[in-house]
């Protein structure tokens, strides 16, 4: 669209926790539009989950929301060219993006985990998380030592 952004679509809460971020999750964790599949994966790790969860003595779905809370960058760097070169300047992340990269990250690194089924690599990389490390968590860290290096092109900002 040239002369406005799209209105952003409202998101049906999910059928077990009625939460509109739980669906959002599944949609970025969906292939080929199979969300039932998408859905039973994320229920089957909730599931895994529990035992963990009602250790450090809260539920599943608060489990996994700290978990996203600890992987979630608070800036990143975007390429700008200045004359004939190009800089990396750290800018803040809105807030919606804020949830869609900390989601996209969890969901990428728990494929690439070994395991058996989706679900138990899903769980594992959200107990990982939880706990401050794991691929997702040093993505984060790793993207604030890059916006930390490269905070004297700041000014660059758009």
């Amino acid at each position: 669209m040239r002369k406005s952004r799209p209105k952003k679509r409202a998101l049906l809460p999910d059928p077990r926790f009625k939460d509109e971020m739980v669906t959002r999750f599944i949609n970025n964790m969906m292939y080929s539009g199979k969300k039932s599949t998408a859905f039973d994966i994320f229920y089957d790790s909730m599931t895994n989950l529990e035992k963990k969860a009602t250790e450090a003595g809260v539920s599943p779905l608060d489990y996994w929301k700290k978990a996203l809370e600890n992987v979630t960058p608070q800036v990143e760097v975007k390429s700008r060219r200045v004359g004939g070169a190009t800089f990396q300047v750290p800018t803040e992340i809105p807030a919606d993006r804020k949830l869609t990269v900390s989601m996209k990250n969890v969901i990428l690194f728990a494929r690439k985990r070994a395991g058996k089924s989706m679900a138990d690599k899903l769980s594992a990389e959200i107990i990982a998380a939880y706990n401050n490390e794991g691929g997702a968590y040093k993505k984060k860290e790793d993207t604030h030592k890059m916006a930390e290096a490269n905070k004297a092109f700041s000014h660059f900002r758009f």
